[in-house]
């Protein structure tokens, strides 16, 4: 049962329960805001255009300065590089023109192959120094710092050396052996391991022809040591093994007149530059005796000479009735003399122990 609630009492409950709140009413906009919008807008302007105006001779001064240094970088580098080739071929020509000597010794694709070379190295270090200057002087244009840009470099370049040490090797011995002209292409070399005609010199790899016609690919940085057979002028040796018992002077004279004759005789009197010398006994034992000559050729034809001057040699003895032995052959008719003499057959004739 619900209780009853009087008339005055429903009256003040009521008077005392909270109004419903009424809904917000849009307040108009302040009549000034269009205005300070465009005052905003004028101030942000007005900064910017101080902030060009006050930075903008530093940025054309640094902008003109980079340009003048990549314009002076680049002159610069095609000035020495037609410095450099020009020099080449001033050296080139001198050698050209050095003589008959150095004709022997010089070839042209020798003389191109080299001047290449050595051109392309100097070109290539002289661009490297020069654009490598400009690029640091337009980073400090720049504003960048280059301490720590060296520094960085130092580490990278010592790491690459120490993995790349054996390609720095190879190329360093190449360029020195390029500008100290140790050989050339045609050359015939002795680089230790192999003897063969050189086809091609790189920076790095050196091309030969062996003499059965293999080729090699040597690293330069390989070649401790290299004799060149091509250059100047060579020795054909040619050494006469007689018996003991036979004439000396005998022996000399033709060995000399054997001599005397291939000089007279073309075309082996363009190669033979000086007269036949016989140095004598080269040495001398109970059996035999070896009578030394000597004979002064052009690099490369020692060979040649010496095997004609051999036959000339051999002709002659033979017409004088004078035989050539050698150790093994004495050693040889020494033991069929001591078996003639004890009657026991010669041991190349003996019959095996159980036939």
């Amino acid at each position: 049962m619900l209780p009853s609630l009087s008339a005055p009492a429903v009256t003040a409950a009521l008077g005392r329960a909270p109004a419903a709140a009424a809904p917000p009413v849009p307040s108009a906009p302040p009549a000034d805001a269009p205005s300070s919008a465009l005052a905003d807008t004028a101030e942000r302007a007005a900064r910017t255009a101080g902030w060009l105006e006050a930075n903008w001779e530093g940025w054309l001064a640094t902008g003109l300065r980079i340009v003048l240094i990549a314009v002076i970088a680049f002159v610069a580098q095609a000035l020495v590089r037609r410095a450099i080739s020009r020099v080449i071929v001033r050296m080139s020509r001198r050698e050209r023109a050095a003589g008959p000597t150095r004709g022997l010794l010089v070839n042209p694709e020798r003389r191109r192959q080299r001047s290449a070379a050595i051109g392309s190295v100097l070109r290539s270090v002289a661009t490297l120094l020069i654009l490598g200057t400009a690029a640091l002087m337009v980073l400090d244009q720049l504003g960048i710092e280059l301490g720590p840009l060296m520094a960085s470099a130092g580490i990278v370049g010592v790491a690459i050396g120490f993995g790349a040490r054996n390609l720095v090797t190879d190329v360093l011995t190449g360029m020195f052996m390029l500008l100290e002209d140790q050989y050339g292409v045609g050359d015939r070399i002795d680089a230790g391991e192999v003897v063969g005609e050189v086809l091609e010199i790189g920076l790095r790899v050196t091309t030969l022809r062996a003499d059965d016609g293999e080729i090699w690919y040597v690293r330069n940085g390989e070649i401790k040591r290299v004799g060149n057979l091509s250059q100047g002028w060579s020795t054909a040796a040619v050494e006469v093994e007689v018996r003991a018992s036979e004439d000396t002077a005998r022996v000399v004279e033709l060995v000399t007149r054997a001599g005397a004759e291939l000089s007279a005789s073309p075309p082996w009197d363009e190669l033979l530059w000086e007269p036949l010398e016989v140095l004598g006994l080269e040495s001398v034992s109970m059996d035999s005796q070896v009578i030394k000559a000597t004979v002064k050729v052009p690099a490369g034809k020692g060979p040649a000479v010496g095997r004609e001057l051999r036959l000339r040699i051999k002709k002659l003895l033979d017409a004088e009735g004078i035989p050539q032995v050698d150790p093994a052959g004495i050693t040889l008719d020494k033991l069929r003399g001591g078996d003639a003499e004890s009657g026991v057959a010669p041991t190349a004739a003996r019959a095996p122990a159980g036939a």
